[in-house]
């Protein structure tokens, strides 16, 4: 009689087991705080060596801490093409972050949130101002796919929301950069 009667107050107050993220569930962090504006979306290439942007830039200033979006390992903190970069390995997929100067070493340990290093100017594709490229890739070589990195983070594809809303939608303005015409001088000659 005790457990039945333990199971009926369970039940009549919504306490259940432990919960877990489902496949489609966001399991990740936000690489910047507090939650950044994202400059440029994921645009994945129809094929892999077709253009495309095979990430997402996310608004930032110089200097600002940059996070590990899961745990893993740091599977590269170096310069790529005079290009400060780190790239997080986690089982058979990896996340990348540029431009960012790294305070972390190649086979360390890290988990979700932990300080990868520090986002710099130079390199930014938002020039002049600061923005982090944030890249989620799956598998290697010929295997390679590109992930949209905001699936990490519950901020992935667009999902439609009930037209009875108590509340009405916002309507947020694309963040663009100041001087966002502005060119860098080496940028006439590419």
């Amino acid at each position: 009689m005790r457990t039945v009667l333990g199971v009926v107050i369970l039940l009549v107050l919504g306490v259940t087991g432990p919960v877990h993220a489902g496949p489609d569930e966001p399991t990740g962090v936000w690489p910047l705080e507090p939650r950044p504006d994202v400059v440029r979306h994921f645009e994945p290439p129809p094929h892999p060596y077709a253009a495309g942007h095979r990430g997402v830039d996310l608004a930032g200033s110089p200097g600002q801490s940059v996070r590990a979006a899961l745990p893993g390992t740091v599977g590269f903190a170096g310069s790529i093409g005079g290009k400060p970069v780190v790239t997080v390995l986690h089982g058979g997929r990896r996340t990348t972050y540029e431009p960012v100067v790294a305070s972390v070493e190649r086979g360390q340990e890290v988990a979700a949130g932990d300080v990868l290093g520090r986002m710099v100017v130079t390199d930014s594709h938002c020039f002049p101002s600061a923005c982090l490229h944030w890249g989620l890739v799956e598998g290697d070589g010929d295997d390679k796919t590109y992930l949209d990195p905001l699936s990490l983070v519950g901020g992935g594809p667009v999902r439609l929301l009930p037209l009875w809303r108590d509340e009405p939608a916002t309507v947020r303005l694309p963040w663009s950069p100041p001087l966002a015409r502005w060119r860098r001088p080496v940028d006439w000659v590419a």
